[in-house]
């Protein structure tokens, strides 16, 4: 008797565009860690004044949320390897365009435009454009593993970025991260597709009798963008998703991910070891998002934002007792909880702006995204307003406290959707 042998599956072409993203996510995260780590050498070099090089990082991140819509549109219109590959490139130029800084408005130009500008582009949209376009099974999964590469990319590049700061100059740093961003471009243009009718597939995990056919492109990227926000912006659950991610954007890039490192040198703690601790945050983040992506595609999205910002609150209520000049067990503490929660409100929001808006919904996700990251710009210059003025971030940590609050009910409120808002093609 023989047996027939039977040969292994073929892994979906799904996974490797997942891959793929990653590693581009990933090093489009490098400049993104950068901030909190500089802001100190940057100070002692040129002088300028902490809200001074705040307001660079704010205008990072109102273009890093403002982009996020419209290079959804662009990829929609134009494909997502050319857009990321572009994206990376003018992340490059950014990065190396720093080291010739001579004048605050250089920074602005450098830090804030053009890396604000590319990172954008490379946004959590990107991540929610591939998870929507390429995955029906375990969409919530991958939504979480790609958001978790800018965690990783923190994870990475900010131990790197602190040491070579202190032991190199800024400016190694900077070109490190330029060499990066560009090293991945031949990455995504090898081997990201558009669609998955680009390989003669369909989505992973789509009905078997789907059809294999590359939807048309849509023209007029800008138009498409703005009527979409158009439409969604006269429902009830835009505009309470857009309020719980303004704060969540507030009490995270904004405040911690900006901030934590100077404050905790200003309780004696060296910036080496406030950078490693902001890095871990980016460990648990990759277990947090992850886990929070599987959770999502088991668990009403509401309920998980809700627990996930009122959880949030309560740690950054408790953080100011926490600093010290060393590294105590409650420390310690802080960053595994924060760590955690960090970005696993993505996939639940990502959930929801799709269940809510259909085909539209990555792009609705991008202005929930740029509300994030409005957010944060408010938090980054506020947070620095407060030490320049009261020698601390105390007020700054309580306030997102309850801000994180606030989000939680306003998650909680969202109703369920029935069916998808209809949205016009353009």
């Amino acid at each position: 008797m023989t047996v027939e042998s039977r040969p292994a599956p073929k892994l979906h072409r799904a996974w490797l565009i997942a891959g793929a993203a990653f590693v581009a996510l990933l090093a489009s995260a490098g400049f993104r860690s950068a901030p909190g780590v500089l802001i100190d050498p940057l100070h002692e070099e040129f002088g300028w004044s902490t809200a001074t090089i705040s307001s660079a990082v704010s205008v990072n991140l109102v273009l890093y949320g403002l982009f996020a819509p419209f290079a959804a549109a662009l990829m929609e219109r134009f494909g997502i390897r050319r857009v990321s590959a572009t994206a990376l490139f003018v992340i490059a130029v950014g990065a190396a365009g720093t080291v010739f800084m001579t004048a605050s408005w250089q920074l602005i130009l450098c830090w804030g435009v053009l890396i604000g500008a590319g990172t954008g582009s490379m946004a959590m949209s990107f991540a929610a454009t591939v998870a929507a376009r390429w995955f029906v099974r375990s969409r919530g999964v991958v939504t979480g593993v790609l958001t978790a590469a800018g965690a990783t990319g923190q994870l990475i590049f900010l131990p790197l970025i602190a040491h070579l700061a202190v032991g190199s100059g800024w400016r190694t740093a900077s070109l490190v991260i330029a060499i990066a961003a560009l090293a991945v471009v031949p990455v995504v243009l090898l081997l990201i597709r558009d669609h998955p009718a680009d390989v003669g597939t369909t989505a992973y995990g789509a009905p078997a009798d789907a059809e294999v056919a590359r939807p048309a492109p849509k023209t007029g990227s800008a138009r498409r963008a703005l009527s979409v926000l158009k439409t969604a912006a006269r429902t009830r659950t835009f505009w309470l998703l857009a309020v719980g991610f303004a704060i969540c954007g507030a009490t995270t890039n904004g405040l911690v991910g900006t901030h934590f490192v100077p404050a905790a040198h200003d309780h004696g703690m060296p910036q080496t070891t406030a950078a490693g601790l902001l890095a871990l945050v980016g460990v648990f983040d990759v277990v947090g998002t992850i886990f929070s992506g599987w959770l999502t595609d088991r668990v009403d999205p509401r309920i998980l934002l809700g627990v996930y910002y009122a959880l949030r609150g309560l740690s950054l209520a408790l953080l100011p007792q926490l600093f010290t000049d060393s590294v105590q067990p409650s420390m310690w503490a802080f960053i595994l909880f924060y760590g955690l929660d960090w970005v696993a409100t993505v996939p639940p929001t990502v959930a929801l702006c799709v269940r809510a808006f259909g085909e539209a919904g990555p792009i609705v996700f991008g202005w929930v995204f740029a509300c994030h990251q409005l957010g944060a710009a408010f938090a980054a210059s506020a947070a620095g307003l407060v030490r320049d003025q009261l020698g601390n971030y105390t007020l700054a940590w309580y306030s997102a406290a309850v801000l994180a609050v606030i989000a939680s009910v306003a998650s909680v409120a969202i109703k369920r959707a029935k069916k998808p808002v209809p949205v016009p093609a353009n």
